[in-house]
Formats: C-alpha cells, sequence, structure tokens
C-alpha cells in the first residue's frame, strides 16, 4: 500500500536521465562523503611508527588507533543505516559528518594516546553513518537511469581513498608531524558538509503511525557480535590463540542470539525474511568472497614483492599503488557500462574477470616477474570494480525505500566482514602454503609457491560467487520464458 507523505520543495531527482547541476553537486556531496571514510582507513597505518615514538607506546597499543575505527564501523554500519531510515537519511548524514570532522580535529590536537584513540572510534561512527547513507541517498538524489553511474563513482572515490592514503600520509608526516595525517580531513570535512547541506534532497516526512521504530536489543547484540568476530580476526598478528577462539565462539553465541531476538522483534533491524530474497542473500554472500580475495592482494603482495623479487619499500610500494590507480580509473567506466548493459550480465562478467585475473596472479607472477604481477592486476582490478557498480546497483536500485538505509549498511558490512576475512583467513591460506612460520623470513621459493596456492584459492572463491552469480541470473530470467509469461 502506497503511504501518503509529505514530500519537502528541495528534491534534485528528475524523471528523466538528465543530470542537473544541483544533482551534480549533491553527488559531490555523498563521494566526499565515501573518500573521507576510506581515507580515514587507509591513511592512519602508515602513522603507527611515528605514534609509537611520539607517545612512547608499544605497537600493540599503537594499533588500536588503527583497530578503533576498524570496529566502529564494523560493528554500527547496518544499525545506522536504520537509523537513518528512522529519523532520516540526509539530517543523520550531515550528523555524521560533522561527527567526523570534529573528531579529526580532536585526533589532531590529542595530547595523550588514549584520546586519540577514543577519538578514532568517534571518527569511525561517523565514517559507518558516511558510508551506509551516502549508498542509499543515490536512490533519491539521481536518476534511476544513472544508478550504475553513480555507483560506479562511488567506487572510484573509495579507490582514490585507499590508495592516496598511505602516500598522503607518509608526505604529512615526514613535512607536518603525525598531526597532519588528521587534521588534513578537516577542511575537506567542512566542504562535504556545506555539499550535503546545501544540494542533498530533504528527508521525506512520514506520518507518526509510518514511523519505524528503533531495535535497540538487536542493534547491541548485532555491535557485539561483530566487534568479537573482528577482534577475533585482528588480534594477534596473524596468530590464532585461545583469546582468537574465545572471541570467535562469542561471536557465534551473538549471531545465534541476534536471530532469535530478531524473529521475535516487532519491528527487527533487519527482517530475516529479507533473506529470503535471492538477489540480496546472493549478493551479500558474493560481495564477501569479492572482498576477501581483494584483501589478499594487499596482505600477500607486499611480501611477494619483497621476499620474492627482492624489491626495496619504495619499489613495493609503487607496484602495489597499480591495484587502487586502475580501480580508481575503471570505477566511473565500469557504472556506465553496468547502466548500458544491465547489474545482472555486469555481474557475471565482473566475476569472470576477477577469476581470470586471480588464477592469472597464481600463474604468470612465477613465469614473468613484476610483469605478469602487474598483468594479473590489470585484469583483476576493473573486473572487481564492474562486478561493485553491478552489484551494488542490482540490489539498491529496487529496494523499498524505507529500507534503503539498513540495506546499504548491510552492503558495506559484507564488504567489511570480507576484508577482515581476507586480512586474516588468506593471510594464513599464505603462510600454510609457504610452508613456513615466520614470513618475514621465508626464502623466496618458499614466497613464490604460496603466492600461487593462495591466488589459486582465491581464484576458486571468485568460481563460487560466479556459480551464484549465474544462478542468480537464471532465477532472474525464469519469469521470461514462454511458459511463465503472464
Amino acid at each position: 500500500m502506497v503511504k501518503p507523505m509529505i514530500v519537502e520543495s528541495r528534491q534534485p531527482v528528475t524523471g528523466s536521465g538528465e543530470t542537473t547541476p544541483s544533482i551534480r553537486w549533491a553527488l559531490g556531496g555523498l563521494s566526499l562523503s565515501i573518500l573521507l571514510s576510506s581515507l580515514g582507513t587507509s591513511i592512519a597505518n602508515v602513522g603507527l611508527p611515528t605514534l609509537t615514538e611520539a607517545f612512547t607506546a608499544s605497537f600493540q597499543q599503537a594499533q588500536w588507533v588503527v583497530l578503533a575505527y576498524l570496529l566502529a564501523v564494523t560493528t554500527l554500519i547496518v544499525g545506522v543505516g536504520r537509523l537513518g531510515d528512522i529519523v532520516g537519511r540526509r539530517r543523520l548524514l550531515l550528523a555524521g559528518i560533522a561527527l567526523f570532522t570534529a573528531a579529526s580535529m580532536l585526533c589532531g590536537v590529542a595530547p595523550a594516546l588514549w584520546l586519540l584513540i577514543a577519538a578514532r572510534a568517534a571518527q569511525g561512527v561517523g565514517a559507518a553513518i558516511m558510508m551506509a547513507l551516502a549508498m542509499a541517498l543515490v536512490g533519491e538524489t539521481v536518476p534511476k537511469a544513472r544508478t550504475g553511474s553513480a555507483m560506479g563513482l562511488l567506487g572510484t572515490m573509495s579507490a582514490i581513498g585507499t590508495a592516496l592514503g598511505p602516500s598522503l600520509g607518509g608526505v604529512l608526516i615526514a613535512g607536518l608531524g603525525w598531526r597532519a595525517i588528521f587534521l588534513v580531513k578537516v577542511p575537506l570535512g567542512l566542504l562535504t558538509l556545506f555539499l550535503a547541506h546545501r544540494y542533498l534532497p530533504a528527508d521525506r516526512r512520514t506520518r507518526a503511525t509510518d514511523r519505524l521504530s528503533c531495535d535497540n536489543r538487536g542493534t547491541l547484540l548485532l555491535a557485539l557480535t561483530l566487534a568479537a568476530y573482528a577482534l577475533a580476526m585482528t588480534m594477534g598478528h596473524g596468530s590464532f590463540r585461545a583469546l582468537n577462539l574465545a572471541l570467535l565462539l562469542a561471536g557465534g553465541v551473538g549471531a545465534a542470539l541476534f536471530v532469535l531476538a530478531e524473529a521475535r522483534a516487532a519491528s527487527p533491524l533487519i527482517r530475516l525474511a529479507m533473506f529470503r530474497d535471492p538477489v540480496l542473500a546472493g549478493s551479500l554472500v558474493m560481495n564477501v568472497l569479492v572482498s576477501t580475495v581483494m584483501m589478499a592482494t594487499l596482505v600477500v603482495g607486499p611480501f611477494y614483492l619483497s621476499r620474492a623479487l627482492g624489491f626495496d619499500a619504495a619499489l613495493v610500494g609503487i607496484v602495489m599503488s597499480t591495484g587502487p590507480v586502475i580501480s580508481a580509473l575503471s570505477g566511473v567506466p565500469a557504472g556506465r557500462i553496468v547502466d548500458r548493459f544491465g547489474a545482472t550480465f555486469i555481474i557475471v562478467a565482473g566475476l569472470i574477470e576477477m577469476a581470470a585475473g586471480s588464477f592469472a596472479l597464481s600463474v604468470l607472477p612465477a613465469m614473468f616477474g613484476v610483469a605478469g604481477y602487474i598483468a594479473a592486476l590489470v585484469v583483476l582490478t576493473p573486473g572487481y570494480q564492474l562486478f561493485q557498480a553491478a552489484n551494488n546497483t542490482a540490489v539498491m536500485m529496487d529496494v523499498d525505500r524505507e529500507q534503503r538505509g539498513v540495506v546499504s549498511g548491510m552492503l558495506n558490512l559484507s564488504r567489511n566482514l570480507g576484508l577482515v576475512t581476507g586480512a586474516s583467513a588468506m593471510g594464513a591460506v599464505f603462510a600454510l602454503a609457504s610452508a613456513t612460520v615466520d614470513i618475514t623470513t621465508a626464502h623466496p621459493e618458499a614466497v613464490g609457491a604460496g603466492m600461487r596456492i593462495t591466488f589459486a584459492v582465491a581464484g576458486s572463491l571468485i568460481v563460487v560467487a560466479l556459480v551464484i552469480a549465474v544462478g542468480l541470473r537464471a532465477l532472474s530470467a525464469r519469469p521470461s520464458l514462454p511458459g511463465n509469461a503472464s
């Protein structure tokens, strides 16, 4: 049933596929939101050695500067998406940008490590809001015919933020000190806040009886569950100890309790019936698998380039930037291809390209060295951008308006879970395949063997995702068969 609602006057979405100046500025605000949140993830890692010296802290203590941000984003991204559905996505996005900007300032002036860690957690809360709601607001900002291009642009900005973080962070620390890596986000945050406030469409105000209620119990259970899982996968520097196992078990218990709570909730955070939709369920699983593989390139690549090929740190950084640069360049074209050929077809095409790239990483570097490594990335990375743009478009294009925030949060959550799992699980596969206790001292031949086996496993994961995609494509085509025609 269509619900009556009051729509405020500012509304940049047009019925045609035309992109007006106000839509472009609004999309600019959403793009900067994604850029800042991804930059917040990648820029702090390069500063850890400096932070240990500045605060006379151990590496384990300084690591919480990164971990606090990651945990905040991972645990809250679904909950803030749902909150946006309740209180208004534009209103909450503005609050998230303001929080991110203020926390960035606090990070930059923090006199103690504990305050820096607390500010990074607050920054992560803002980033979770920005990630979840930027994607959800695309449907209210751009014409439906341009959704794929908009998703491709957001993917490009995410890749730019990831690629820019380490290099920009290194330059800022060398020239201005570690505080600059946080303060640089303040003017960018203010610009993002201005664009979002000025050009994003006003929230649609529904009647009080139509408002969703907040599932506090489900939100808390999901946050605790995801925190336990993220900590289990990231603590211990690659070794899986009793604490990791206990956290993983706690995460499993929390997941079971969450499912029970959602089944009984009057207005659940995540409607379990949503997972009966094969498109949504399949898209989330594929997103986890694909993100796991992409994280493997960031985890395994540096060890292979340094240990097997003997490159120094500067050359490793240059070669490693190949993937993010290609990703940044291919994001917008990928979105336009999705608009042209349709999301379901491009999902399959992107996964085929990713499978070819993964298996190429398993074979070509051993044959052609760094040239084979780069050639494989040239195949793998555009396939990833095709998949991301098409998968996000397929899910978000037809989702009910009142569920856009939570579904966007679930897409981002599945990506984050894949990244966390890839860093731990694929790193463990690489260490096991290299047959060495300490990968930093492994022989070049052992590292090469680990590289081959790891990306053979990665290619197999993409094949699983491809099987899911082909099944979804066949399912979506079924109604068009003569026997099923209406």
